[in-house]
C-alpha cells in the first residue's frame, strides 16, 4: 500500500505565505497535505513538477455563480485560471431567500445588474430552496470542479422580509429590521460566509429600476451588521456608492464595522470622472481604520475595470436602436448579412439609442472611448487607438466609423473599454491600491456579466502583468503576488484552511509554467441553459490544478473531476506551516 496518494516531485514551491521560493516535493494523503520537503516515500500517483512553480490554490472572494452553480459543475471560466475556491452572492444580488412570488422580481434584478439573461435563469434555475438555509442544502448535494461558499444577499433578503415594498424608498418597519437581523444571523449559523449589500446607483434592473438594496439607509445597513454580531461570524461585504463622498462612504464603513465587531470588505476603484483624489482619500482612511485595529479591506482589481462590445455580446452601439432590436433575436451570420445590405445600413445610422434604462443608454454612448481589439487582449491600449479619436481623423461619426468596423471577422469582433482604473492611460492607480497592505485582489465577477466582462481571468493577468512583465520599479514580487492570490483573500473570507501550503493544509495546488503562462483572447460560446451565451477567457500556462487532492485540471483542459463542495462557514486548521 502507497504511503501517499499524490506526490508533486520536484517544483519550486512558492508557499503563499510570502516566504522565498525553494525546491520541495508536496505529498497528500486524504485530501490534505501530508508532507512537504524531501519525499521519498511511495504514493499512487506520482506529478513531476520539474520547472514548474507550484503554488496553492487561488481564492476568488468576488464571483457571481449563485445560479450557474445550481445548473452546472464547472465553475467556468474561474476554474480555468487557477482558481479552486469562489465565494458567491457578492454585491447584494443573488437567489435566496425567495419565495416562489418572488422570483420574477429576483431574476430581473440579475438580468439588469449582472447581464444574466432572463431565459438561462429561467431554464436553468431548479428553485428548490426559499429561505437560505435551503438555498445551502441546495448546494450541498452538488459537486463542482472548485469548492464553493455563499454570502447573503441583501436586495434577495429585503425582498423576502418586504415584499413588493422592498422595490420602494417606503423604510422598513421595526419588525422588518428586526426580520432582517434575525434572519442574517440565521443564514450565517447555516454556513453563509456573510451578508452584502450595495449602495451603487448602476445597480438596476433591465428595465432600470433600482436594485432594492438601494432603497435601503444606514438603519437597515446596520440590522444586517447586528446579524453578523449576533452570529459571530461572517464578514460585511458592500460596494459603496462610487461618486458619492469618500469620506463620507468609508465612515459609514467604519461604523458598520465597529458595529459589528466583524470584519468588512468593499469595492474600491479608480472613477474614470468625478473626484480623482476618491480613491487616494480611500486608502488613506483604510490606513487609519488598521491602525484603529478594524478588520476592514478594500478588494481591488488588477487592472483596468472595463467591459467589451461586440455584435455577439449585449451591447454595442446599435444594440438599442430600434431596427436593430428587429434583427437581435436573429443568428449572428443572418444579422452580418441584414447590416451589410446599403438601405438597413442607412436606416441604423439615422436612428438613436431608445431604452429606459439610463445605465444602459450610457453604456452604449461610451462605446465611442473604447478601442478594438484583434490578434491580443490588449488591457492598456495607447490612447492614440481610441475609436473616437480615429473616426474623428477619418472625417466619419463614430456609428459611421464603428459600422464596418463591427463586421470585422464575419461579426465576432471585439471592442474593450478600459473604463476605472484607467482614467490617465496608465496604470499608475492600479499600481497603487493593488500594493497598499489592505487591500485584496478581486472584483473578478465570475458567473456574471456573460455578454459584458470576463474579468474572471484577472489572477493570471496579475501574474503575467504585475509579477512578471512589469518594470523592475513596479513589479511586484513573485511570492507576494502568490499571497495575493491565496492566503490573504483566504483570511479575508474566513477560509483559513486554504491559501497556503502547510502540513494540515487543504490540497489546493497549481502547477504553473511561469514563463509561458498568457491568456487568450476572448471567445464566446453558447452553453448555458437554453442555449444562452457567454464569454470565456482561455489562459496558457497551467500545467495542473489540484482541487482536495484531485487533479481537475491538465494543461487547462477538465479531467472531469468534480471533487468540489459547499463551504459553510468559516474554516479553522491546525497547519505546520514550516516546509523540511
Amino acid at each position: 500500500m502507497a504511503d501517499f496518494d499524490l506526490i508533486i516531485r520536484g517544483g519550486t514551491v512558492v508557499d503563499g505565505t510570502g516566504a522565498a521560493p525553494r525546491r520541495a516535493d508536496i505529498a497528500i494523503r486524504d485530501g490534505r497535505i501530508a508532507a512537504i520537503g524531501d519525499v521519498g516515500a511511495s504514493a499512487d500517483q506520482h506529478i513531476d513538477a520539474g520547472g514548474l512553480i507550484v503554488t496553492p490554490g487561488f481564492v476568488d472572494v468576488h464571483t457571481h455563480y449563485d445560479g450557474q452553480a445550481t445548473w452546472e459543475n464547472r465553475l467556468d471560466p474561474s476554474s480555468g485560471h487557477g482558481v479552486t475556491s469562489v465565494v458567491m452572492g457578492n454585491c447584494g444580488v443573488g437567489f435566496a431567500p425567495c419565495r416562489p412570488d418572488e422570483r420574477g422580481m429576483l431574476v430581473d434584478l440579475m438580468e439588469g445588474v449582472e447581464d444574466v439573461p432572463e431565459v438561462v435563469m429561467t431554464e436553468g434555475l431548479p428553485w428548490n430552496w426559499q429561505t437560505f438555509p435551503d438555498y445551502l442544502d441546495a448546494l450541498q448535494g452538488r459537486q463542482f470542479d472548485v469548492d464553493v461558499a455563499a454570502q447573503l444577499p441583501h436586495s434577495a433578503l429585503r425582498v423576502f422580509v418586504m415584499g413588493e415594498r422592498a422595490l420602494t424608498d417606503q423604510p422598513p418597519s421595526a419588525d422588518d429590521l428586526a426580520r432582517m437581523r434575525s434572519l442574517t444571523a440565521e443564514a450565517v449559523r447555516a454556513g453563509a460566509l456573510g451578508v452584502t449589500s450595495s449602495r451603487n446607483l448602476l445597480h438596476r434592473t433591465k428595465a432600470g429600476d433600482l436594485a432594492p438594496s438601494l432603497h435601503s439607509d444606514e438603519a437597515e445597513l446596520a440590522a444586517l451588521a447586528d446579524g453578523l454580531k449576533d452570529a459571530g461570524s461572517g464578514v460585511f461585504q458592500l460596494i459603496p456608492a462610487p461618486m458619492g463622498d469618500a469620506r463620507e462612504e468609508f465612515a459609514l464603513m467604519k461604523r458598520l464595522a465597529q458595529r459589528s465587531g466583524r470584519p468588512l470588505s468593499y469595492t474600491l476603484i479608480q472613477m474614470p470622472t468625478g473626484d480623482e483624489s476618491a480613491w487616494r482619500v480611500s486608502l488613506d482612511e483604510l490606513t487609519q481604520a488598521a491602525a484603529e485595529g478594524l478588520q476592514i479591506r478594500a478588494q481591488v482589481a488588477p487592472r483596468p475595470v472595463g467591459m467589451l462590445y461586440g455584435l455577439e455580446l449585449s451591447f454595442h452601439p446599435f444594440a438599442l436602436h430600434p431596427s436593430y432590436r428587429q434583427i437581435a433575436h436573429l443568428p449572428l451570420a443572418k444579422r452580418v448579412a441584414r447590416m451589410r445590405d446599403p438601405e438597413f445600413r442607412a436606416r441604423l445610422l439615422a436612428e438613436q439609442p431608445q431604452d429606459s434604462n439610463p445605465v444602459y443608454l450610457k453604456t452604449v454612448k461610451a462605446f465611442a472611448y473604447a478601442y478594438a481589439w484583434t490578434d491580443r487582449a490588449e488591457y492598456e491600449p495607447h490612447p492614440s487607438g481610441r475609436l473616437d479619436r480615429l473616426a474623428k481623423a477619418a472625417g466619419l461619426s463614430i456609428e459611421e466609423f464603428a459600422y464596418d468596423l463591427l463586421l470585422r471577422d464575419e461579426g465576432r469582433a471585439l471592442f474593450y473599454l478600459p473604463g476605472a482604473n484607467y482614467r490617465d492611460g496608465n496604470l499608475a492607480a492600479v499600481r497603487q491600491m493593488i500594493g497598499h497592505p489592505q487591500t485584496v485582489v478581486g472584483l473578478g465577477d465570475g458567473g456574471a456579466h456573460y455578454g459584458m466582462i470576463c474579468d474572471a481571468s484577472f489572477p493570471t493577468y496579475f501574474l503575467t502583468r504585475w509579477a512578471r512583465d512589469a518594470e523592475a520599479n513596479e513589479r511586484i514580487d513573485l511570492a507576494s503576488a502568490v499571497a495575493a492570490l491565496t492566503s490573504e483573500p483566504a483570511r479575508l473570507a474566513g477560509l483559513n484552511d486554504r491559501g497556503h501550503l502547510a502540513v494540515g493544509m487543504k490540497a489546493d495546488l497549481n502547477l504553473i509554467d511561469f514563463e509561458r503562462l498568457a491568456l487568450q483572447l476572448p471567445d464566446v460560446v453558447y452553453d448555458l441553459p437554453a442555449g444562452g451565451r457567454r464569454m470565456r477567457q482561455r489562459a496558457e500556462g497551467y500545467a495542473a490544478t489540484i482541487v482536495s487532492g484531485v487533479v481537475t485540471y491538465r494543461d487547462g483542459k477538465p479531467t472531469g473531476a468534480l471533487p468540489g463542495r459547499l463551504v459553510r462557514g468559516a474554516r479553522v486548521v491546525q497547519a505546520d506551516a514550516r516546509i523540511a
